[in-house]
């Protein structure tokens, strides 16, 4: 956005001190213009209808619509309209949540005024904006061993349940009316995905990670 055709922006915060000191913030930049303020999730949808602003400053936790609930309403409807979470929280659940429900970043309340001026700049050309804690919350995530297990399949999932019951290959067999080859060929898959070598170390991995019902 230029001087002249500034960039529209929505302040979505149920505290009012919040509001007002990131509305002074904006003030100061000539590029930016605040066209609107909503208390929660319901109203910045509204408000999103009536205004169509270019950029949504979005908190997370609010009463009535919580802040990704509000922006994934707005995405959906609004392809266009660039939301940013801004939050004092940075677990991994929000961070996440906000980002899957389209938010195009993540700023914690603590930037300063330019890092969030220079947030905005980038959230309008399409750069994504993610405060280092939230990014350190992504990476972490990444780089998180996959838990056990999760590339079992359905057959697979069943079978190591009736382990944990303690039937042996041939009683599940018989359970399952399958031969006992085909038991056989599915506990040791199991075991390889589980990576363990006995059935003793499958049925504790499957209980401690809850991987059977």
């Amino acid at each position: 956005m230029t001087e002249s055709n500034p960039t529209r922006i929505l302040l979505v915060d149920d505290h009012m001190v919040v509001r007002s000191g990131l509305a002074t913030v904006l003030g100061v930049y000539d590029e930016m213009k605040l066209v609107g303020e909503a208390s929660d999730g319901e109203e910045a949808v509204l408000l999103c209808e009536r205004l169509q602003p270019d950029v949504v400053l979005m908190d997370l936790l609010m009463p009535k619509m919580d802040g990704v609930t509000a922006t994934k309403i707005i995405k959906d409807r609004w392809p266009r309209i660039k939301v940013v979470a801004l939050t004092s929280f940075k677990e991994q659940e929000y961070v996440e949540g906000a980002l899957k429900a389209g938010a195009s970043g993540y700023l914690l309340k603590n930037v300063s005024a330019e890092e969030l001026v220079n947030a905005v700049r980038r959230t309008v050309v399409g750069q994504p904006s993610l405060s280092p804690e939230a990014a350190q919350v992504l990476i972490q995530k990444v780089n998180e061993p996959s838990p056990p297990g999760q590339d079992m399949t359905d057959r697979e999932k069943e079978i190591l349940a009736l382990m944990v019951e303690g039937l042996s290959n041939t009683e599940i067999a018989e359970r399952l009316v399958v031969s006992h080859s085909t038991v056989k060929f599915h506990v040791s898959n199991i075991l390889s995905k589980l990576g363990v070598a006995g059935r003793t170390e499958a049925v504790a991995i499957a209980v401690k990670n809850h991987l059977v019902k």
